[in-house]
């Protein structure tokens, strides 16, 4: 693999089948899963490579088992029954590192009922951060953003504005990474048909791929919001007739399933006073090229709406963090409470600390508006909440990165941002 590129989620996969009997490669199509899966794997099989796979996986899963470990089997929801013979396969052998899965859809819960717990572990594989594609300067690390002793950052250079809307527009599938923003519309339109209409051989239900399209532009207006599903049903309809906020909630589902629409949760955290926290999660693709792939919006065209780009120059910071956060053990989430305060980005690890970061374009006016955000939080948080915060940063798409002397808050370039 002379043309492989590193990738974040490598290092947990490689821990968590050391740990466990079997990994589950999860992500949405064309992020690169079999293609770390095979670096590390001895042998492989695709049951997609033909309808006879498939129906020897139901019939005599022992067959597609058999081979030097680990063993990737791509493609495994095709069968899906092979589940259980593959948990009681690790069982029998009492050994880990013995298989790695792969596929583009979330299977039936009823198929994964016994989950395999202690037996299989899961593993998500998102698009490329700007990091695995080479477009970080590798300025700041932000595993050491939640170190205790840390206390400045400092990085110039980077992406231009302009290079941050080829990022966006081009976006992070592998396959895509030295490609021209025309060679990635027609790579990802082709991507948003498939989707629209596939069927992946699971209980997801078949789409009227009108409809499908209406909604994901929808979605694509909506990118880095809260709306609501009866809103995007809304947005989504056609002269011909409405899309029901039943189909909708069906085909956003369904969009979940595949890994290509994701949730940013709401932060669930307690505050000093009685203000009520909103709940509502934004909506994200797994890439922002999708968003903008389903509205044919071109480079030109977004340098002249800072609007969209401000929302679209988010979710490309939002997909980063996410493989940051991951790495980290942790999870993304976003905080708006009534008041009308909103801190785009709370990375909270599994030991409580968090860091509250802000996602801006650039400009002083906008980069204060970010710190006083993100201290109005700080200070409403109850006291056992506060000792946690690991920091606090405004991201932004400039080429400085420094830490702000009078509120100690990091301004922090997205391109300069890594993890190690």
């Amino acid at each position: 693999m002379a043309d492989y590129l590193y990738r974040i989620a490598e290092k947990e996969l490689n821990e968590t089948l050391l740990a466990m009997g079997a990994v589950l490669v999860q992500g949405a199509r064309a992020v690169g899963k079999s293609t770390i899966a095979k670096k590390l794997a001895k042998s492989d099989i695709s049951l997609d490579a033909s309808v006879s796979l498939i129906e020897l996986a139901k019939i005599s899963p022992d067959i597609i088992l058999a081979g030097q470990t680990p063993r990737f089997i791509d493609e495994w929801q095709l069968a899906p029954s092979i589940w259980n013979a593959l948990r009681h396969e690790i069982d029998k052998r009492q050994a880990t590192a013995q298989f790695i899965l792969a596929g583009s859809a979330t299977p039936a819960d009823d198929v994964t009922r016994h989950t395999g717990a202690g037996r299989i572990g899961r593993v998500t594989l998102m698009p490329m951060t700007l990091f695995e594609s080479g477009n970080s300067t590798k300025q700041v690390n932000l595993r050491k953003l939640f170190d205790d002793d840390f206390s400045t950052v400092a990085g110039y250079g980077g992406l231009t504005v302009e290079q941050y809307v080829q990022r966006i527009i081009v976006g992070g599938f592998p396959n895509l990474i030295n490609k021209s923003e025309k060679q990635a519309h027609i790579y990802l339109s082709n991507y948003l048909d498939d989707i629209s209409r596939v069927n992946l051989g699971t209980d997801i239900l078949k789409t009227d791929p009108v409809r499908m399209r209406a909604l994901l532009r929808a979605i694509s207006r909506n990118i880095a919001t809260e709306i609501s599903i009866t809103k995007l049903a809304t947005e989504a309809q056609l002269d011909t007739e409405n899309l029901s906020a039943q189909t909708a909630r069906k085909y956003v589902d369904q969009l979940s399933q595949l890994f290509v629409l994701q949730e940013l949760p709401a932060w669930s955290t307690h505050i000093r006073s009685n203000v009520r926290q909103r709940v509502s999660p934004k909506w994200f693709f797994c890439d922002p090229s999708l968003a903008t792939a389903s509205l044919a919006l071109s480079s030109d065209k977004l340098l002249k709406d800072l609007n969209s780009l401000g929302y679209l120059f988010e979710a490309l910071a939002i997909r980063d963090l996410r493989v940051y956060a991951q790495a980290l053990d942790g999870e993304v989430f976003h905080y708006r409470d009534e008041t009308g305060l909103e801190v785009d980005a709370i990375i909270e690890l599994r030991d409580g600390k968090w860091l509250a970061c802000e996602i801006k374009l650039g400009g002083e006016g906008s980069v204060n508006e970010g710190i006083s955000n993100l201290i109005k939080l700080r200070n409403k948080v109850v006291e056992s909440k506060s000792k946690s915060i690991a920091g606090m940063c405004v991201i932004t798409a400039g080429k400085e990165s420094y830490t702000d002397p009078r509120s100690g808050v990091h301004i922090i370039a997205l391109s300069h941002l890594f993890i190690d």
